[in-house]
């Protein structure tokens, strides 16, 4: 099945950081600000809510690539947005550039790339592995 996405999809996602997405909650690190393990996460989350709903019924994206820096931390307490925006395609191989911040600056960016999928068949393939 061919997937022609619009070229330069873009998705916002945002959250306040709470003591759930510290490093020290992670296990990532030893102090009470934005877990590194949280921004991917967040990262991602906006990646995938920006084209899942261009996907027809049964298709899902799920990430492969993460390359990002994590620029700042970010206290306990303050927003963070993310941006993501499609940035290349191959068949069903999608990159997006991502960049966050919070409300003093850019305290994250990079790239992550998701592939496109049959959920039944990813979840099918898992199974018949055990």
């Amino acid at each position: 099945m061919d997937f022609e996405l619009p070229f330069g999809v873009k998705g916002l996602q945002e959250l306040v950081v709470t003591t759930e997405l510290t490093a020290s909650a992670f296990n990532s690190g030893l102090v009470e600000v934005f877990a590194t393990p949280a921004m991917v996460a967040l990262m991602e989350k906006t990646c995938q809510l920006s084209i899942q709903p261009l996907l027809p019924d049964g298709f899902i994206t799920v990430g492969t690539l993460v390359n990002i820096r994590h620029l700042k931390a970010t206290p306990v307490g303050m927003m963070v947005r993310c941006e993501s925006e499609l940035a290349e395609q191959d068949r069903k191989k999608l990159t997006f550039k991502v960049k966050v911040w919070d409300e003093t600056g850019m305290i994250g960016d990079g790239l992550h790339e998701r592939f496109i999928v049959n959920a039944d068949d990813f979840m099918n393939k898992l199974t018949k592995t055990k």
